[in-house]
């Protein structure tokens, strides 16, 4: 069973190794999707959204919205910050019964990036 819970965050940057317009300075509101793989516990829940949501909101969101993205990351591409943002949750989200699946982030409506920890 799959747990999702989605945010959103606004941010700006630029992408220096990038050529084009995008490596000019600008700005996003982002979409983050975030998913657990799990079982629901005694409960009857694989996590509790509003557990979810706290530890996105302190460990994602509160360094994420409203910055300037290359303050955290040097090639703030969607790419990067969804890696980023699995490295901060993987273990935190990690219980008995449920692990991170995967980590969606998206730029625009028709632009984003699907992340499930593998290998780059």
């Amino acid at each position: 069973m799959i747990l999702i819970k989605e945010f959103e965050f606004d941010a700006a940057h630029y992408l220096p190794e990038y050529h084009g317009k995008c490596e000019n300075l600008h700005g996003h509101t982002y979409k983050l999707v975030v998913k657990l793989q799990g079982k629901p516990d005694a409960e009857g829940m694989i996590m509790d959204f509003i557990v979810l949501k706290q530890f996105v909101k302190e460990q994602v969101l509160s360094k994420l919205d409203h910055a300037l993205l290359n303050n955290i990351l040097p090639q703030p591409s969607a790419e990067n910050i969804a890696v980023w943002v699995w490295q901060k949750l993987v273990d935190l989200v990690r219980k008995d019964n449920c692990q991170l699946y995967e980590i969606e982030v998206w730029e625009t409506k028709t632009s984003g990036v699907v992340y499930k920890g593998e290998a780059l």
